[in-house]
């Protein structure tokens, strides 16, 4: 069949007629998506195996860890120490009992005594009962220190002038008096305590 026009421009004018240019441009930017998504996807896959790689070597470390303890684990060992731990804490616990026991016991006492001191004290130094008005002032204080040494003060006209030494030990009794101006207070001081 023979045509009217040359068959390379119907052709040219048939193509022009489709208007392939936006298919193209599609056809492209599909081309650009699928490149791109293939790159995301490599690299989401060498990540995957990046973190499975060190998710074996850590399951790896682990199982050797644990082949060890298991290698080294001793049920007899075990069982001994638990042992000897539940012998120490019966023997702790019952230390602890005992010393509560002897706690109770030391407070009874205590309050016993203290009971006793409370009854001493209101007996007083001499034994009796304690006259509640008395008042102990400088000079009976003294006196009483003195009267435990052995020593004893006599008064003569207001004054003390005489001072009695008892010695219980040897069972005599000395006198002296006392002069004033004659002796030192010293003198006096060192001969009492000699004497005592």
């Amino acid at each position: 069949m023979l045509l009217d026009e040359d068959p390379a421009t119907l052709i040219h004018h048939t193509a022009g007629n489709f208007h392939i240019a936006p298919d193209k441009a599609a056809v492209s930017r599909i081309n650009d998506s699928l490149s791109t998504l293939e790159q995301a996807r490599n690299l989401r896959v060498r990540e995957a195996e990046s973190a499975l790689k060190k998710l074996s070597r850590t399951l790896t470390t682990l199982n050797n860890n644990h082949a060890d303890t298991l290698q080294n684990h001793s049920s007899t060992a075990h069982a001994s120490l638990i042992s000897s731990l539940d012998t120490q804490k019966f023997r702790i616990a019952k230390t602890a009992t005992d010393l509560e026991i002897e706690t109770e016991r030391l407070s009874s006492q205590l309050a016993d005594l203290q009971a006793r001191l409370a009854e001493l004290e209101a007996q007083g130094p001499e034994g009796g009962e304690r006259k509640e008005s008395t008042v102990d002032d400088e000079t009976s204080l003294k006196l009483a220190v003195f009267r435990g040494m052995g020593l004893e003060a006599v008064k003569e006209g207001g004054e003390y002038g005489k001072i009695v030494i008892r010695d219980s030990r040897r069972g005599d009794v000395n006198v002296v008096n006392f002069e004033q101006g004659k002796l030192s207070r010293h003198f006096y001081a060192s001969h009492f305590w000699s004497v005592c």
